[in-house]
């Protein structure tokens, strides 16, 4: 797969945590406080007190997730397929740390279990310490069964089946490389129910063009549905891409009422963003997107 990004450059300033989404194109926040700074098996770990954003946590000096903003990825991912889904109960998270993710899915009524898979101990360790306002509990949830290990090795070597995977990955490189490559496409597919679906995020449309072009391309040789879609994440820089794969479950055949119909139905509270009108909104591509994908 190609990969438009740079890898990091490393700080502009001491205190200024920089991303790097090209060579030529980044963006700052500045760290109030340091709170952690460490080497985990897997890769570089630090959380970071901000103004903008609260509680920052970093992976390899990217920015994953923060307490102001992480409702805009995190519902996103999971409200798209979630909802299209007429009741999910089982899902795995490959991935997800954080317990963003989870916390997402505990809202669904229908949900009996959340398998989350995370290569790094440490990142849960570190999320159970400083980041309780992204999981708030899911992570102790009794319904979230916490699997430490590779996340290709589980979903190729188990015999369940899932009505919702969520990949809520790293962007591709290290622990991740190979969860970005059909073979594991092929393999989640092969893990869903008749009426499932896969959701993940791809890239930013302006900056890695061939990131998109090339990971649609990975999921369509093992779904018959992908359905690509954006959200504004202000943590990774704007515009970012996701998207729903599935055998038969397309998030574009509702309307927005119907959303609504079913959060209100489903009494799936406490969103920021979510709602029938995003949703519907989501779905709608510029022209120059419509070209890429």
């Amino acid at each position: 797969m190609a990969d438009d990004r740079a890898p990091p450059g490393g700080d502009i300033a001491p205190g200024a945590m920089t991303e790097y989404l090209t060579d030529e194109w980044a963006f700052f926040v500045r760290s109030a406080r340091e709170l952690e700074r460490f080497r985990s098996p897997f890769q570089s770990i630090e959380v970071h007190d901000s103004v903008p954003f609260g509680r920052l946590f970093r992976l390899d000096g990217h920015f994953m997730t923060s307490e102001r903003d992480e409702f805009y990825y995190h519902e996103m991912l999971v409200h798209v397929p979630g909802i299209a889904h007429p009741a999910p109960e089982r899902a795995l998270i490959v991935g997800g740390g954080d317990g963003g993710s989870a916390e997402e899915l505990l809202k669904y009524p229908s949900i009996k279990s959340v398998t989350l898979c995370e290569i790094d101990l440490a990142v849960v360790d570190i999320s159970r310490k400083h980041l309780a306002s992204v999981h708030k509990g899911a992570l102790d949830d009794p319904r979230v069964d916490l699997r430490i290990g590779d996340g290709f090795a589980f979903v190729r070597d188990t015999a369940e089946r899932f009505d919702l995977i969520v990949l809520d990955l790293t962007d591709p490189g290290g622990p991740s490389t190979l969860l970005y490559t059909p073979d594991f496409y092929r393999a989640c597919a092969a893990r869903l129910n008749p009426v499932g679906a896969m959701t993940l995020h791809i890239a930013s449309p302006v900056a890695h063009p061939s990131r998109v072009r090339d990971g649609l391309a990975a999921l369509r040789t093992a779904f018959t549905l992908v359905t690509p879609y954006l959200a504004s994440i202000p943590l990774y820089g704007g515009m970012w891409m996701m998207a729903c794969c599935s055998g038969s479950l397309d998030p574009r055949k509702l309307a927005a009422h119907e959303v609504d119909r079913r959060l209100a139905q489903r009494r799936i509270g406490d969103l920021q963003y979510y709602n029938g009108e995003v949703h519907r909104a989501a779905l709608a591509l510029p022209n120059f997107v419509r070209e890429l994908v």
